[in-house]
């Protein structure tokens, strides 16, 4: 990788409009006060970085379950999938990715699978690290069946300030393990419902890349593995 590389990153079309509406504001800015103008330049800088997206070298192999999203795992534990979805009404092992602003933003599947049913439900917008996002925030919620007749169910939360949640993938399309199939705008969670007895291989706190760190195996049950931030 060269040094440009490094900081230069593919943007998503999704952001286009809005770097040009932020270069364009500050082209304003600086005419007003130049101050102000070099504070609108970092803001569009952000604003590209928000949206960037970068390729990822997802990991090939049976079984692996991979994270949807960068962020921070903030919970993991038994809860039941969205209603919505139609699934089985049993609780399952949830693991929660939390986004900040300064995260990729792009979701990635983190299995290949057939999407079963895609079901959008309007809510409220409360901080999406709080367990409570999950039944009352706006979301949007995927069931990939596996080859194997299993389910998996992703959900796409809006958060604090995210206020539009984009899925690309409709019921019925197949998808790989790594794709990218939605993006939510500005800053949010995704839940990934395990397969019964299928247990996670990360913990609370730790960092997550989308498309290549896996979260578990589906052909190794188990007790969740421990683990110490450190």
């Amino acid at each position: 990788m060269t040094m440009w590389g490094t900081f230069l990153k593919p943007m998503h079309p999704e952001g286009y409009r809005f770097v040009g509406i932020f270069a364009a504001v500050t082209l304003v800015l600086f005419l007003v006060w130049a101050p102000l103008g070099w504070l609108g330049l970092g803001l569009t800088i952000w604003c590209y970085y928000f949206f960037r997206d970068p390729p990822r070298a997802v990991p090939q192999g049976e079984g692996l379950v991979v994270s949807p999203a960068d962020g921070v795992v903030s919970l993991i534990g038994p809860a039941v999938p969205p209603a919505e979805l139609g699934m089985a009404p049993v609780a399952l092992t949830r693991v929660s990715v939390f986004m900040s602003v300064f995260n990729c933003h792009v979701n990635r599947a983190p299995v290949a699978g057939r999407v079963a049913a895609v079901a959008y439900r309007p809510g409220k917008f409360f901080n999406a690290s709080l367990d409570k996002a999950s039944d009352q925030n706006e979301r949007n919620a995927l069931c990939l069946e596996l080859a194997d007749g299993r389910q998996l169910a992703v959900v796409q939360i809006a958060g604090l300030v995210a206020r539009r949640i984009l899925c690309w993938s409709r019921e019925g399309d197949s998808l790989r393990t790594g794709q990218r199939f939605g993006l939510i705008r500005f800053g949010s969670r995704l839940d990934v419902y395990l397969p019964p007895g299928v247990a996670p291989m990360v913990a609370v706190g730790q960092t997550m890349v989308a498309g290549e760190t896996v979260i578990a195996e589906l052909g190794r049950p188990g007790a969740a593995r421990a683990a110490v931030i450190d």
